[in-house]
């Protein structure tokens, strides 16, 4: 049934505050959210809001994740901060001759997935930290994939271009195209096969995905459709207790998960800021923002080359890419009055959702799962409703490369969440931002807000973002300052201003700072963004 509302656009400018509470989640869309306080009402602690909020976002908002995305999570558990690495990898058939074969990787269908691994996140989470049965914190998002929900108005703009893309991949209209079209703004999706499926992963905690009936209607499903994923494959997969990488920014420590994700970029740019004093100049200057795309660029041109699998890196990450001394030589590249176009250093040996969540005993989640692009590969195993992130497009074929494409392989990862730290040790700050390349970027452009410039957690997502798109490419959105595009130009910056809707190019943020024996929160407006707390 279609909605009474014929007009979903927002011509008003609207402000926001931030949220403050004890207990707090906030998410990319609002369902979710209140599925994560449920949690907490319960007794449950943040892990366990966290673990509601990310299994509801997978049908809520299944424009960017579903049961077959990969997650990453930072948990401070109160006393000791842990990094998990729940990334899929390759299938073991998945050579460079395999792809040589098809004439490259592509972006969608079967040959675009490794082993997903947002399921094994969940599970993972809950075994070490949560407090509530795992089925009970499974309920929300069963009952909203039974009983259905209203279609958010960004999430259907989303969901008609995938349809565009995506239609003719197996299974994907089947699951996602019910009226044989994408749902508009305010229709009601359901998906018994979707909760059946979240059913059966919270009664097995997760044996079914990997080693059970799952396991097997996914197997028999890529072997009919072109694709190598086999049990064995599915079966090898684990979530990794990585720990995290981290690199001081003034007062703060900002930390993020080691690669295969891109959260090292961030954590480089950072370096430099710091080598260069930002801070001086007024926060949304051209100085302060040019500074900031230099170090970018710089960072960015690094993660492309060095960045991949832990097991096939050439650097160590924290003692060679984010060492004083090389950072110190790579802030020396960037002058203060003109843009450099960027290269990659040499080291000395020595379509994503994004959440977090706390609570009043001082436990702090960052949590992130993606499907990559949108609904990602565009498969959809029938009868299930898993829907297949297309990670293997992250690989390169490019021979010799770290992240060459290969078998049982992590490819280099777009989706980072990010976690600050007081220099005392104490927890400060659980944030990340949406969008492929943008999240690094992001990552940079939250932490000098409200790390450096004291901007509340609110002001810092709705802020006009900036993301570098190589060379002297800089896009910036609608709302930034004319002023600001014209030093910057006025640099040698080549700046786009980007119309449209900016989830599509620079994300949504969200953000939780611990404040006193309180959280202040922020959610993002370009998606539909929401916190909660009590």
């Amino acid at each position: 049934m279609s909605s009474v509302i014929k007009d979903w656009t927002l011509p008003y400018a609207s402000h926001r505050s931030s949220v403050l509470g004890r207990n707090v989640v906030t998410t990319s869309q609002p369902l979710a959210a209140q599925a994560g306080l449920r949690m907490l009402l319960a007794g449950g602690n943040a892990v366990d809001a966290a673990i509601a909020a990310a299994m509801a976002l997978t049908v809520v908002e299944p424009s960017g994740c579903g049961i077959g995305s990969d997650g990453f999570a930072i948990v401070w558990d109160g006393k000791e901060l842990h990094g998990l690495n729940a990334s899929g990898r390759s299938p073991d058939a998945w050579t460079p001759e395999y792809f040589q074969q098809l004439g490259g990787i592509p972006e969608k269908g079967w040959n675009a997935v490794t082993v997903p691994g947002a399921v094994s996140a969940w599970v993972e989470l809950s075994r070490r930290f949560g407090r509530l049965p795992f089925a009970q914190v499974a309920q929300p998002a069963i009952d909203y994939a039974r009983n259905g929900f209203p279609v958010s108005p960004v999430i259907s703009t989303l969901w008609s271009l995938a349809v565009q893309k995506l239609g003719d991949q197996p299974g994907f209209a089947e699951c996602f195209m019910p009226e044989g079209r994408a749902l508009r703004a305010g229709e009601i999706f359901k998906s018994e096969a979707h909760a059946r499926t979240l059913e059966l992963i919270a009664q097995t905690h997760g044996e079914a995905f990997y080693r059970g009936e799952l396991a097997q209607k996914m197997a028999a499903h890529s072997k009919a459709n072109g694709g190598v994923m086999t049990e064995d494959d599915l079966a090898s997969h684990k979530a990794d207790w990585v720990g995290t990488v981290s690199q001081k920014f003034g007062d703060s420590v900002i930390h993020e998960i080691p690669p295969n994700g891109q959260g090292i970029a961030a954590l480089m740019a950072l370096g430099m800021l710091d080598e260069l004093g930002i801070g001086a100049a007024p926060l949304d200057s051209v100085q302060t923002v040019h500074l900031q795309i230099e170090a970018m660029k710089l960072a960015l041109a690094d993660l492309q080359e060095y960045n991949a699998d832990m097991d096939y890196m050439r650097v160590d990450p924290q003692s060679e890419l984010l060492s004083r001394d090389y950072l110190r030589e790579r802030a020396k590249l960037i002058q203060h009055d003109q843009a450099n176009q960027p290269t990659y250093g040499a080291p000395q040996r020595g379509g994503t959702v994004y959440l977090c969540a706390t609570d009043a005993s001082g436990m702090m989640v960052s949590f992130i799962q993606s499907n990559y692009m949108g609904f990602g590969s565009g498969v959809v195993v029938p009868g299930t409703g898993i829907s297949l992130q297309n990670r293997g497009f992250g690989f390169t074929t490019q021979s010799g490369h770290a992240n060459e494409v290969g078998p049982r392989k992590r490819p280099s990862h777009t989706i980072i969440p990010a976690f600050a730290m007081n220099a005392d040790g104490t927890p400060q700050m659980a944030f990340g931002v949406m969008g492929g390349p943008m999240q690094s970027q992001g990552h940079v452009q939250m932490a000098v807000r409200v790390l450096r410039y004291g901007q509340n957690p609110q002001a810092a997502a709705d802020a006009p973002r900036w993301r570098v798109t190589g060379g002297r490419g800089v896009a910036v959105e609608p709302a930034f300052n004319p002023q600001v595009v014209a030093g910057l130009r006025a640099m040698g910056h080549d700046v786009t201003v980007e119309e449209g809707n900016g989830v599509f190019a620079f994300g949504g943020a969200q953000l939780i700072l611990r404040d006193g024996d309180h959280y202040v929160a922020g959610s993002d407006p370009r998606k539909d963004g929401q916190a909660v707390a009590y």
